[in-house]
């Protein structure tokens, strides 16, 4: 009643502070989703106040996006929409409905972002989602979206030949968060806010606004081969790539070092060879940060410049599928890496770089790059994270052996191998299923 302006309030209140109220409560328990359902509808009928009645419908509308009424109340409340067609609200009513019925109830309520669109007369929300290749493209959410139709949507729309291995992540404050593609995508920024907001409550009581994007990024890459999926290649593979590459991650020879800077600055400028006098500036663009020094800036930019010519007439497209190629041979290549300190192995230095990835974690020297280890994930018995740390266990847990890492990035790692391995049951799952159907 507050809400509607039924009920005097003394205070103004944030945008889904009521509605939270409302809807808190008959998403923890079942019978209180009817109550909320006769609540509203009551109130709508035959209220002739035009404020009252338009917050009512507010109301519906959130309502309808969240959860579906009993098999008992649904017809009664397809009733009263059939009812009240002719107004504006009511048809978008009835479609949220068929999906809440379809696609089961929320769990929490509604996001800000879906408070403010009924709230400003629009039923459509589009939310803007960014790409590797610094570009970004607004998108159709509804209430009843989950985090795999977005993905599909996504993939249609950039032409994409599989949405297979692509996450939508939530970069929030500090961090960046894959969202389960299970989940409804407005719940799961929604449970996010909520928990840093109550991880940051600033000491004088008041909290700060968290405003947060969403990327569309390659998250697994069992199945990725260069030339297979060329927007995939153009738009996402190389892109995620090649700050990995520059970074130092990968083991590399000069001669491959070469061709790869030719072919990024190929990327760049296509054919424009007069960015060539600022070499020495763009080195660290085209170059691992720990090779720059192997050479001075003029013996780099021979072989670089001898590479380039050997590639006139390549189109940036082509150049971008050349790099991928050239670090697809790598077995560190579609790696997710983290620098993290150990101490359970005194085999290994301190610092060690890990790396996640199709064929399992592995461990690398970050100075030589030199691999010294793989675990496949059907060695991998458990694994746990925290704030400030990440714990595997290799082998049986009885005999095996277990490396305790420092790390800031524990949910990660944890989300990665959580993922990859749900990847490689379904996978084997299919398979056996498809073995027993040919016999």
């Amino acid at each position: 009643m507050k809400y509607m302006g039924d009920y005097p309030s003394k205070r103004s209140r944030s945008v889904n502070e009521l509605t939270d109220q409302i809807f808190e409560g008959a998403l923890k328990a079942e019978p209180l989703k009817d109550e909320i359902f006769c609540q509203i509808i009551k109130q709508l009928t035959e209220n002739h106040v035009k404020y009252s009645e338009e917050k009512g419908w507010e109301l519906l509308w959130l309502c309808t996006g969240l959860f579906p009424p009993s098999n008992m109340l649904l017809p009664h409340v397809q009733k009263f929409l059939q009812s009240k067609k002719h107004h504006p609200v009511a048809p978008d009513c009835v479609q949220r409905l068929q999906k809440a019925l379809r696609n089961g109830s929320r769990k929490y309520p509604p996001h800000l972002v879906e408070v403010e669109a009924i709230q400003h007369k629009t039923t459509q929300i589009f939310h803007k989602v960014y790409f590797p290749d610094d570009t970004d493209e607004a998108f159709e959410v509804e209430s009843s979206t989950k985090a795999k139709d977005f993905c599909l949507n996504i993939a249609g729309r950039m032409m994409l030949q599989s949405s297979e291995g692509f996450s939508l992540f939530v970069k929030i404050s500090d961090k960046v968060i894959s969202v389960p593609e299970g989940d409804f995508f407005f719940d799961f920024v929604r449970h996010l806010t909520d928990w840093i907001k109550k991880a940051r409550a600033v000491k004088d009581g008041t909290v700060p606004s968290l405003t947060y994007q969403v990327f569309f990024m390659k998250k697994l890459w069992t199945n990725t081969v260069p030339g297979k999926d060329p927007m995939a290649d153009f738009i996402f593979h190389y892109f995620q790539e090649l700050p990995k590459y520059l970074r130092g991650y990968h083991k590399c020879i000069l001669e491959e070092a070469f061709q790869l800077a030719a072919l990024i600055y190929r990327v760049r400028f296509e054919e424009d060879k007069s960015q060539f006098h600022n070499f020495t500036k763009m080195l660290k663009e085209l170059v691992p940060q720990d090779m720059m020094h192997q050479l001075s800036p003029d013996d780099w930019k021979r072989p670089v410049v001898t590479y380039f010519n050997k590639h006139a007439g390549k189109s940036r497209e082509e150049a971008k599928q050349m790099f991928l190629e050239i670090i697809y041979k790598w077995p560190t290549f579609g790696s997710a890496f983290f620098e993290v300190k150990q101490s359970s192995d005194p085999n290994f230095p301190e610092v060690l770089l890990i790396a996640i990835n199709k064929h399992g974690v592995t461990l690398i020297d970050p100075k030589t790059k030199d691999i010294l280890g793989t675990h496949p994930f059907t060695k991998i018995s458990n694994w746990s994270s925290g704030h400030t740390y990440f714990h595997i266990t290799i082998g049986n847990l009885v005999r095996g052996s277990k490396l305790l890492c420092e790390t800031s990035l524990g949910y990660k790692m944890d989300d990665l191998l959580t993922s990859y391995i749900s990847q490689m049951l379904t996978t084997m799952t299919k398979q056996r299923s498809s073995r027993v159907n040919n016999k």
